[in-house]
């Protein structure tokens, strides 16, 4: 069954670049995640050893600029206003404490620095801060992240010209799942912001969450959707769902949401084979993954982590247990 799957990975001619990707379906997706999983992860390592170099981990760490208080609805997050978290409104940080944390994650290794505002969009006068945000950051010598919800028209240029490498805004999970998890906001709202993206020059973050209680053609689907974009994202983070207490996923049919770590692998993998050059990143959830199902992810291909003791609201593994794990398998920084 190996060889019945067309290999799409293929480096274009000396000097011709495609005109672009190749696209993937559901179906050939889904062939991806039914093949003997010694097989799915030989190809996968052998399509990231063709794009990358195989050792090497890009590290970003990503900061709540501004928290909770949302008006959206999304299943998983302990950020929305109308769920009961724990998690309380605040204002958006000052930018000498924004500055501060991201000469902080400089000094611990990260390359790129993250700032995520939980708006359904930012309004103008919330946007002119976070320029000056961005300018800071990219003074210090780091690549550049945020994601601010939906953009309006003109937003993402005036983003590009305070220097933002990159926007993050995440499909979740594929068109047929997506009303299961959101309502307050349609998957076309998601592709146009990010065609607001592409529009302006600046790289694309986007990617999804696994072990809401999708089927495994759902999580294909979401893969083959993020392959199909032109180009790719050239940063993908898979995120394995944190079962928040008070969100509507929090133990959703006695742990029915849960996923099994080899299926997150597996997710990975298919990632990482159908689009080669993008960065694949493990996310949220990667603390309760463990150590040796992330050096499964790994050697699936994955090659970059969100780094910091803490992401938006959630935990994450401290930076001495990373560094540990690094030197285990033998990982270096990018």
């Amino acid at each position: 069954m190996l060889d019945e799957i067309p290999l799409r990975h293929e480096s274009a001619p000396a000097g011709r670049r495609p005109a672009r990707a190749p696209r993937w379906s559901v179906d050939d997706v889904v062939a991806l995640y039914e093949l003997p999983f010694a097989d799915l992860l030989h190809r996968a390592q052998t399509v990231h050893r063709e794009h990358h170099r195989p050792n090497e981990i890009q590290l970003s760490t990503l900061l709540s600029i501004k928290t909770g208080g949302c008006p959206e609805d999304c299943g998983y997050c302990p950020q929305a206003q109308r769920y009961h978290t724990g998690v309380e409104s605040g204002a958006l940080m000052d930018i000498g404490a924004v500055l501060a944390a991201a000469c902080a994650a400089k000094d611990a290794g990260a390359t790129r620095f993250c700032m995520g505002a939980a708006w359904r969009g930012p309004k103008d006068r919330d946007l002119e801060p976070v320029l000056d945000m961005i300018r800071g950051v990219k003074a210090l010598g780091l690549e550049t992240c945020c994601t601010l919800g939906m953009l309006k028209e003109g937003q993402a240029e005036a983003l590009a010209r305070a220097g933002l490498d990159y926007y993050n805004h995440n499909l979740d999970t594929s068109p047929e799942f997506y009303g299961e998890v959101v309502s307050t906001r349609g998957y076309e709202d998601r592709l146009e912001t990010l065609d607001r993206v592409r529009g302006a020059g600046m790289h694309v973050c986007c990617g999804g969450i696994v072990g809401m209680g999708e089927p495994r053609r759902d999580r294909a689907a979401l893969i083959a959707k993020l392959a199909s974009l032109d180009p790719p994202p050239e940063s993908v983070p898979i995120n394995h769902l944190v079962q928040v207490p008070g969100t509507p996923l929090h133990d959703r049919h006695g742990g029915a949401c849960a996923i099994d770590p080899l299926e997150f692998v597996r997710t990975v993998a298919a990632a990482r084979i159908t689009m080669p050059r993008s960065r694949v990143r493990l996310s949220a959830g990667r603390r309760e993954l463990g150590e040796a199902v992330q050096a499964l992810c790994f050697l699936a291909g994955a090659n970059s982590i969100f780094y910091g003791e803490r992401l938006l609201t959630t935990g994450n593994p401290d930076v001495d247990a990373d560094r540990e794990l690094f030197a285990k398998l033998g990982l270096v920084p990018a």
